[in-house]
């Protein structure tokens, strides 16, 4: 098991990113320096919320450019760190061309380079990769063949391709890769964090997550006739940052962590809004049938067979590893909910009512 000396730099990739940006402050406020990357160092007011948590902490934060598709470009940023956490990766759920070209290559491609550099640099004994929970499942109907009704660590998605549900597909593909990649060394340890669709403040007025698409559905009254029946695992975004910090320091971490505060349907989470928000906004109030939401799925952009799979199934995840392990103790998802439903609002995501 690696010990982790708190007092050297730790790298963070994406460092502007919504999860990332938890992680460096938690790393920050705990006195450990941080090495972030960022894809432009001269777009200072992309970070200027991270300088200023530097600041007010007294730790200090070097930023280095490094593009993800760019071999080597992680190399100066690695120099002196004993800890890696990678949360850098493409973000394309939809609006894309080619999902080979434009969503899997990229985040594969975007591991190995990070990953090269880890094996480049002496100092570094762990990483810490920002997986999903896409990595563990493809399709909701999936849950029907696991023993306890809920998806865990052992879980692998082996129905995601390019053609079918391709993020999630490229989610898999990127950890796989970056486990053949640990195994075939032995200085430096893997962990990987699994988080569930992550919701909860920004500390940013430019968040983009996965949540943000199904909020603003909710927001703009694209739902408003009925939402299909489906099932989310949600997680606090202060909870997954949590997770990884104690899995960068942890003695004991190791292998791939399910992190979920637990499980909401879409009507369930437009109720809670609607009880926060009254009927200000066109929040659904009932769930479309099945054979109905088929039909039109196109019209959403789902496929038919995507609906054939994912609608009515409830899902669930055990996340007892990161609470034994991680010591994670999670915030209550209906509060995360309604506090991202509101940053969209103060960010002009959602027109304010």
């Amino acid at each position: 098991m690696a010990i982790i000396d708190q007092s050297k730099p730790v790298l963070v990739t994406g460092a502007t990113g919504y999860v990332a940006g938890w992680i460096i402050e938690g790393l920050l406020k705990q006195g450990t320096p941080v090495h972030a990357t960022v894809r432009d160092p001269s777009k200072k007011e992309k970070f200027a919320h991270l300088e200023a948590i530097a600041k007010q902490n007294q730790t200090p934060i070097t930023f280095f450019k490094a593009d993800l598709l760019t071999p080597q470009a992680f190399d100066e940023a690695m120099q002196g760190c004993e800890v890696v956490i990678h949360t850098a990766s493409p973000f394309v759920v939809s609006n894309y061309k080619d999902a080979v070209k434009d969503i899997i290559e990229p985040a594969i491609q975007g591991t190995r380079n990070v990953l090269e550099s880890v094996n480049r640099t002496n100092t570094v004994k762990r990483v810490v990769l920002t997986s999903s929970i896409a990595s563990t499942y493809g399709d909701a109907a999936e849950i029907k063949d696991t023993e306890n009704n809920s998806f865990d660590e052992s879980h692998w998605n082996k129905t995601s391709s390019a053609d079918h549900q391709p993020y999630p597909y490229s989610k898999v593909a990127a950890e796989r890769e970056a486990w053949k990649m640990q195994s075939a060394q032995s200085r430096w340890n893997l962990v990987c964090i699994n988080p569930a669709l992550v919701m909860g403040p920004s500390l940013t007025s430019s968040t983009q997550s996965g949540s943000v698409e199904v909020l603003q559905q909710f927001g703009d009254g694209t739902l408003k006739f009925g939402v299909p029946a489906m099932w989310n695992g949600i997680v606090d975004v202060r909870d997954v940052a949590d997770a990884h910090i104690a899995a960068a320091f942890s003695e004991k971490a190791h292998g791939r962590y399910i992190v979920s505060g637990g499980t909401l349907s879409l009507l369930e989470m437009g109720k809670i809004l609607a009880n926060k928000f009254g009927s200000k906004y066109p929040f659904p109030k009932m769930e479309a049938p099945k054979i109905l939401f088929q039909a039109i799925a196109p019209i959403y952009g789902l496929s038919r067979k995507f609906v054939k799979l994912n609608m009515g199934y409830p899902i669930y995840f055990n996340a007892d590893r990161s609470i034994k392990e991680l010591g994670i103790h999670y915030r209550d998802i209906k509060v995360s909910v309604i506090e991202h439903f509101q940053q969209m609002i103060d960010d002009g995501i959602v027109k304010k009512r």
